[in-house]
């Protein structure tokens, strides 16, 4: 079933537009379908957040079980946000003393820019673990998104994430660890995941503690593992949510921060990303970008017409997958859980019908 727009968050018109099936309140209150509650704590710095709310929103509206979603953004303190993000939270998003009055069925927790060498240093580290420590005993099962998996893990198990010597950054390939999973259930045993950090926790640092990895790729480490318990934390490295051209945009951000003067070097091509006439077309304006900081003259456009035909998506189905597994097993558990009847026709043990 689809999203409920039962906010006027402009995130439910965008995705309206690109063709997303998405239930008004009078709609839905007309269905005689259970609902199922989700937060999304969203830390992602402010050129991020919007763009963040529809990829997660998006996986949770491609999942197929017989419910209604509710999505429910909200925020921490100790987050640096300009006043146009500001008041953005501020209308649309709901607070934490909210969220824990109403109750939540799952909750994603997003990544975020950070400001200091150790996480727990950071200013939104209190309040980040003031949620988690919240919906671990009250919340089926939180899924942690990159930053969000470090800190989380540094959090529970006391492993610090250890800096890479370069930034990992593209698509990678990766396999299958544990086919028998709930969550990787039906899913292709090889894939492909965009990444995007300076850190990494180790597959060796997480199994010492009983984390169990599903999936991981000889390049860029772990994407995918649970908790000991299997389920009440989801952990991803990668980032399965990221639109086609969320890596695009990031690599153009950079050239954006060279030509400016806010980094000293060229930024690397992402790995496996961009073919080999995407790179001579983007090695061609990196020419154009030099000479123009050079000369203190004005940049030309970047040429995204130019490459967007050659950006291909190939982590989505499987990140969609996923999520549709993720939510099945919640809708079982709390169904049992309530004591709740399940639909004529729908196997409890099996609501999926996998």
């Amino acid at each position: 079933m689809p999203l409920v727009a039962h906010t006027d968050l402009p995130t439910f018109q965008r995705l309206r537009e690109e063709g997303e099936e998405i239930l008004d309140p009078k709609r839905a209150s007309n269905q005689d379908i259970r609902e199922m509650h989700i937060g999304l704590l969203n830390m992602m710095p402010d050129a991020a957040l919007e763009a963040t709310e529809r990829q997660f929103f998006r996986l949770v509206g491609a999942c197929n079980q017989i419910v209604q979603f509710h999505v429910h953004p909200f925020t921490v303190e100790g987050l640096k946000r300009s006043p146009e993000t500001q008041a953005h939270i501020a209308k649309y998003y709901e607070n934490f003393e909210q969220i824990k009055r109403d109750g939540l069925d799952a909750l994603i927790i997003s990544g975020a820019n950070v400001t200091h060498p150790h996480l727990s240093e950071e200013d939104f580290w209190q309040p980040l673990t003031e949620v988690f420590f919240w919906a671990k005993d009250n919340v089926t099962s939180v899924l942690c998104s990159c930053l969000a998996t470090h800190a989380i893990i540094q959090y529970c198990y006391g492993i610090e994430r250890t800096r890479l010597p370069a930034k990992r950054w593209g698509v990678f390939s990766h396999k299958l660890i544990d086919r028998t999973h709930p969550l990787v259930a039906e899913i292709n045993t090889r894939f492909d995941v965009p990444h995007s950090r300076f850190n990494e926790i180790f597959q060796s640092d997480m199994e010492k503690h009983g984390v169990k990895v599903l999936v991981a790729s000889k390049e860029a480490g772990v994407h995918l593992a649970v908790s000991p318990d299997g389920f009440r934390i989801v952990f991803f490295q990668g980032h399965p949510e990221y639109d086609d051209v969320s890596l695009l945009k990031e690599y153009k951000r950079e050239v954006l921060r060279f030509y400016r003067a806010e980094i000293n070097e060229y930024p690397p091509f992402p790995d496996h990303y961009f073919n080999d006439e995407v790179q001579q077309i983007l090695l061609a304006y990196e020419q154009q970008v030099r000479l123009a900081k050079q000369d203190d003259a004005r940049l030309v456009d970047f040429p995204e017409a130019q490459v967007l035909e050659h950006i291909d998506n190939t982590w989505n189905d499987t990140a969609k997958a996923v999520f549709n597994n993720w939510l099945g097993k919640i809708y079982q558990l709390t169904h049992q859980e309530r004591g709740l009847p399940f639909m004529a026709g729908v196997d409890p043990n099996n609501p999926l019908g996998l």
